[in-house]
């Protein structure tokens, strides 16, 4: 067995007023049980969360470990800008005039950090493919779930869009997917000519075949905590497995993110189908339809509205001066040789 990290521990002297900041910066919420003058403040950000302990002596000299950080949704020196404006200070600055580069920023109580160019930034400069990540999959659950969470509780027997089956069937359906795609990463040697074996079937002659289903009990608050759940499994698992494993899928031997892609897939054209069902508007983010066409439909035309190619590409729609496509698949397994963001550095 290894171990892992549990916190990152920062010695300062205001221990609430620093998790403060940095609750701020990484728009992670300080811990319920802290409180201005306790002796430590705990700030819950994912993967490891940061802990602020007071200790007597005030910082003396340069940090021997920084935290590297960049944002999410901003430009570099927006988020630059934005941190200076929480009372961070510039240290040094090491931004190129080409777009690269970092800069060094200090917290309120002088612990040194860096601020890099986020994902979106590095795909841009380096020509490489934007990745789809956990994260992804994450934030496409949860759109879904958002926009079906508004939807009458007397319409999910109606059918999904263009399907034969009812919008409930279709999430459970993709459930199903989302646990499946999870699954193939599980095993301790992921096989690479078939799926995990678990048993699936359908609740009556013509419906999905399915291997998630809620409890009709539950209503449409249960059914779509199963979806979140499968959701959350996927993006874990995703999070969690080596990039260089492999497990089969049908469209292609497959890594990881290439189960995430196909996963943040199944959830907006899904959603796509429920939504016409429930009568509900439905357009998810342009970029993440951009970043899993980027990795499953290598030859859908570039340019202009992303949701509507991805609709084609998935058989759903026409785009002008293109029929509709009478059948589709997707490209699973990695492209070789493609460097993406990540890999650029």
């Amino acid at each position: 067995m290894s171990s892992h990290i549990r916190h990152i521990t920062v010695d300062c002297s205001d221990p609430y007023a620093l998790g403060g900041f940095w609750a701020q910066v990484l728009g992670a919420p300080l811990s319920d049980e802290d409180a201005p003058g306790d002796p430590e403040a705990l700030v819950e950000a994912p993967g490891a969360e940061l802990l602020f302990v007071r200790v007597p002596e005030p910082k003396q000299g340069k940090n021997r470990i920084h935290l590297d950080i960049q944002p999410d949704h901003r430009s570099r020196d927006e988020e630059v800008e934005r941190l200076l404006a929480l009372g961070a200070t510039l240290v040094e600055d090491h931004r190129k005039p080409n777009g690269r580069g970092w800069a060094t920023l200090a917290d309120p109580e002088g612990n040194e950090f860096c601020v890099e160019c986020g994902a979106a930034e590095r795909a841009a400069l380096s020509g490489a493919r934007l990745p789809v990540t956990a994260d992804d999959v994450s934030s496409a659950v949860r759109v879904a779930v958002d926009t079906l969470a508004e939807a009458p509780a007397d319409r999910w027997d109606a059918p999904a869009g263009g399907l034969t089956w009812s919008c409930r069937e279709t999430v459970e359906h993709l459930g199903t997917a989302l646990f499946t795609y999870a699954v193939q990463l599980g095993p301790r040697t992921p096989a690479l000519d078939a799926n995990v074996p678990f048993r699936r079937a359908a609740d009556r002659p013509g419906g999905p075949l399915n291997a998630v289903f809620a409890d009709p009990a539950a209503g449409p608050a249960g059914l779509l905590s199963t979806l979140e759940a499968s959701g959350a499994l996927l993006s874990s698992m995703v999070r969690t497995t080596p990039s260089e494993v492999r497990s089969y899928h049908v469209f292609g031997v497959c890594d990881p993110e290439g189960f995430a892609a196909m996963g943040v897939v199944e959830a907006l054209v899904h959603t796509y189908d429920v939504a016409e069902g429930l009568g509900l508007p439905w357009s998810p983010p342009p970029a993440l339809c951009d970043r899993v066409l980027a990795r499953l439909f290598p030859d859908a035309p570039a340019g202009g509205d992303r949701w509507a190619v991805l609709l084609w590409a998935t058989g759903r729609a026409e785009l002008p001066g293109r029929p509709r496509q009478a059948s589709w698949r997707w490209h699973g397994a990695p492209p070789e040789g493609e460097r993406t963001a990540t890999d650029a550095g």
